[in-house]
């Protein structure tokens, strides 16, 4: 994996990927990158205006890319299941990469749509919700991943399966480590059951280290805090690395050859560098935790994964 870049991403002509998020920094780059090895890429986002200006940015950059805005609000399950059902019912059956990029951090207080935890509903059960309904396009794929943006700071906290929803007392970050986690045990549990139902679809999860995107302004501007989103810039000039670097690993986990199930790429510093296997909290491979914790998420969302048989 030493150098990986985006000239060893294999030629993606005739696939479809699906990323969440991508109006912006690295769902953005990892949409581009993508499409300019011939993909057609659908940039699923809430935002109308900024999806649909994306794609047509995306279509100027890489001429001739098959790019497309599609709307989806992963703080809201409605949303989530439209999206899923308009996807399915367009045309093609192909389904290779789903990217599930979309997040949140440290946000104040908020809930989504149905009632969650913002953090809690919209990193990790939106991105549950999505899953699990494009699964069937994503099995009859060949060669279909699924890769999940965790984060380094997942090893802040593990989930609490006895308040998954932050009711007993909210502290923003601890939140967001929290989501973090879930996403990383959720891959750690799709992979299992995938393996056990024979499926060829390939679950990863990655992380871009610390990337220079809006994701670390938007909690303070949220709030109006002009000085600490002054300071927040600051910091990302002086730590962050372009997204385009931040991306690299999310493209490694989504197309390198080889890749394992249940991998976690991420920079080789942990902040900043090319992508390498990342470090991984001991917690987020725990078989109880994971499987108690997609339990939890079947019954909060309303979905169950169709494996194609008894897993």
């Amino acid at each position: 994996m030493t150098g990986w870049n985006t000239h060893h991403i294999p030629d993606q002509t005739g696939r479809t990927a699906v990323v969440t998020g991508a109006n912006s920094g690295i769902g953005y780059i990892t949409a581009r990158e993508l499409a300019r090895r011939g993909a057609r890429v659908v940039l699923a986002c809430r935002d109308e205006g900024r999806g649909t200006a994306a794609a047509e940015r995306l279509r100027t950059e890489v001429p001739g890319a098959k790019a497309e805005f599609r709307p989806l609000d992963l703080a809201n399950l409605k949303s989530v299941r439209a999206f899923a059902a308009d996807l399915n019912g367009s045309d093609g059956n192909r389904l290779d990469l789903l990217i599930n990029n979309a997040g949140v951090m440290a946000l104040p207080l908020r809930h989504t749509a149905d009632g969650f935890e913002m953090q809690f509903g919209t990193n990790h059960l939106g991105h549950f919700a999505l899953t699990g309904l494009l699964l069937p396009r994503l099995t009859a794929t060949p060669g279909a991943r699924v890769v999940t943006v965790s984060s380094g700071m997942h090893a802040l906290a593990n989930v609490n399966l006895d308040d998954l929803n932050g009711d007993r007392g909210y502290r923003r970050w601890l939140a967001y480590g929290r989501s973090k986690s879930a996403n990383l045990l959720f891959t750690h549990e799709l992979s299992r059951r995938l393996a056990r139902a024979g499926s060829p679809v390939l679950a990863t999860a990655a992380h871009p280290g610390y990337a220079r995107t809006n994701l670390q302004t938007t909690a303070v501007r949220m709030e109006g805090r002009k000085s600490a989103e002054r300071a927040v810039l600051v910091v990302n000039r002086i730590i962050g690395q372009p997204a385009e670097t931040g991306a690299l690993s999310i493209l490694c986990a989504a197309t390198a050859p080889h890749m394992k199930p249940n991998a976690f790429i991420g920079p080789r510093t942990g902040l900043r560098g090319g992508p390498s296997t990342s470090f991984r909290a001991p917690w987020t491979t725990d078989n109880t935790t994971s499987e108690r914790l997609w339990t939890a998420s079947e019954q909060l969302t309303g979905v169950t994964y169709d494996f194609g048989e008894t897993v």
